[in-house]
């Protein structure tokens, strides 16, 4: 049997990547969709959910109070973009709490703890074309009240302007709230490198290197004292 899931969300851009997500898991199947609490009220009255994609800030009424108001809610997984309502949202006994933008790896790890162990989530990833590499995928990036999408190969490196982060590519930056600790989850190891508290590099858009500093797009970068060991082993082996 399919999981229903209800997707809860006043942006129309975090539905779609929610959609797109889900699109990968057989188990999963999207039973509706809606704007705030009150629609989703309405829904859960109707029709059966098992599980609820539930946005926190959302007009009217939070997430975290709307679930307060049910008395017999099915599984959540908290959606936002604010690190701050983690604790509510555990205290909710949610699934899980992701922070966008939610790559679909995070998203994969999510879902595993609400499917059956024993039933393997086949097709979790999506297909890699013949002339594509793993390189091609993209993150979302929340910027004011739109996802902008980045291709992960195209990032250059990532710096932390403490409650956000600029991300840097050959075309743009972008600034969006997030933590570096965060993102870097969301990172391919074998791709990227903390090299400083407030950097993270892509491997392969590193020009020259020193003890002290990494050159990126014609930017040098400091390498941070706690770093330096991990950053010397890991450069050593990829120079």
């Amino acid at each position: 049997m399919k999981i229903r899931c209800l997707l809860v969300d006043d942006e129309p851009p975090a539905l779609t990547v929610l959609r797109s997500h889900i699109a990968h898991v057989p188990m999963l199947e999207v039973a509706a969709q809606c704007h705030n609490a009150m629609q989703a009220f309405e829904i859960l009255q109707s029709q059966p959910i098992d599980l609820m994609f539930l946005d926190i800030r959302m007009p009217q009424m939070l997430g975290t109070d709307f679930v307060r108001t049910l008395r017999n809610p099915p599984k959540i997984i908290f959606t936002t973009a604010y690190r701050e309502y983690a604790l509510d949202g555990f205290e909710l006994d949610a699934v899980d709490y992701l922070l966008k933008p939610i790559s679909l790896e995070r998203f994969m790890r999510a879902v595993q703890k609400v499917c059956r162990p024993e039933v393997p989530l086949i097709n979790s990833l999506p297909p890699v074309p013949s002339n594509q590499t793993v390189s091609d995928r993209f993150l979302y990036f929340r910027v004011d009240r739109k996802m902008v999408k980045v291709m992960v190969d195209d990032i250059h490196y990532i710096e932390s302007l403490k409650d956000y982060v600029r991300i840097v590519t050959a075309s743009k930056q972008i600034i969006s709230k997030q933590t570096i600790t965060s993102l870097e989850e969301m990172l391919p190891e074998d791709g990227f490198l903390r090299i400083h508290r407030s950097f993270i590099v892509a491997l392969d858009k590193i020009d020259s290197f020193s003890p002290t500093h990494v050159d990126v797009a014609g930017k040098e970068l400091p390498i941070g004292r706690h770093f330096k060991q991990d950053v010397e082993r890991v450069l050593v082996r990829v120079a």
